[in-house]
């Protein structure tokens, strides 16, 4: 078994636990907006650990680093709510969803439509779909849910099947994930590879994982992304407001979908 489908079976078993209804009467979710800007989008992590990495911070304090990035220009905030394998919660969303005005992304692994409800139910106003993770039946059931609670929606692919089968989705914010989830391994190519596609269908797209510094935005600009999400290196460095605004690099106009 990959390790993504060590996690999906873990999933799997921690849904049997979930009441049958998250109530969603209450939600008010933010709009998430990535481009037509003239700087790189940042969608900054809360994550405590991962299975690639091991521990990264786990005593910070979630609230706090939600505000650091808020008042560092985050377009939007990414928190880890898998507890096995990342240390995360969805008490940490809600913390930070309530602490910040600016939109809060669920990073999970998504299979149910109550994972979703759950996510909104804590103050989620975008949720992560991982098409390697889902039938196509699947990802457009979860999709057309999600949207029907008007939900931003960022599709995660890796390769170009992937992509192909986000597209036929219609999913309209695109996550190239430069990691292998199956593998872990990291490879900044898979954005330029990807991004062309992505940016010749008039969509934006977030390049995620492996970017730690300005020269690695630099480099996910000229591939037509229009954010970057970056988790590992804001939660290892003592200063990641310094490192959040540097992330902000100038957009190429004519690469980026209008």
């Amino acid at each position: 078994m990959t390790i993504l489908d060590t996690i999906i079976e873990k999933k799997k078993e921690e849904l049997k636990d979930y009441p049958s209804v998250y109530s969603t009467d209450h939600i008010n979710p933010l709009p998430f907006h990535i481009h037509n800007k003239d700087y790189m989008g940042v969608v900054a992590e809360i994550k405590r650990a991962s299975p690639s990495k091991g521990l990264i911070n786990p005593d910070m304090d979630p609230v706090v680093q939600a505000k650091i990035y808020e008042e560092n220009g985050a377009s939007a905030i990414s928190v880890l709510t898998d507890e096995s394998f990342f240390q995360g919660s969805f008490d940490d969303l809600k913390a930070v969803a309530e602490a910040v005005n600016i939109p809060v992304l669920c990073k999970d692994f998504m299979i149910d439509k109550k994972q979703i409800d759950r996510a909104a139910n804590a103050g989620a106003s975008i949720i992560l779909l991982i098409v390697a993770a889902l039938t196509d039946e699947e990802l457009n059931e979860l999709y057309q849910h999600a949207k029907s609670l008007k939900l931003s929606v960022l599709v995660e692919v890796h390769n170009q099947d992937e992509l192909q089968r986000a597209l036929r989705a219609n999913a309209e914010i695109i996550g190239v994930n430069n990691r292998n989830l199956k593998t872990f391994e990291v490879d900044l190519k898979i954005s330029e590879k990807l991004g062309e596609i992505i940016t010749e269908a008039g969509l934006s797209f977030v390049s995620e994982s492996g970017i730690f510094s300005s020269e690695d935005a630099k480099k996910a600009a000229d591939t037509g992304a229009s954010a970057v999400l970056v988790g590992e290196s804001l939660m290892k460095t003592d200063k990641p407001g310094d490192l959040l605004k540097s992330l902000q690099v100038p957009l190429k106009r004519d690469l980026h979908a209008r």
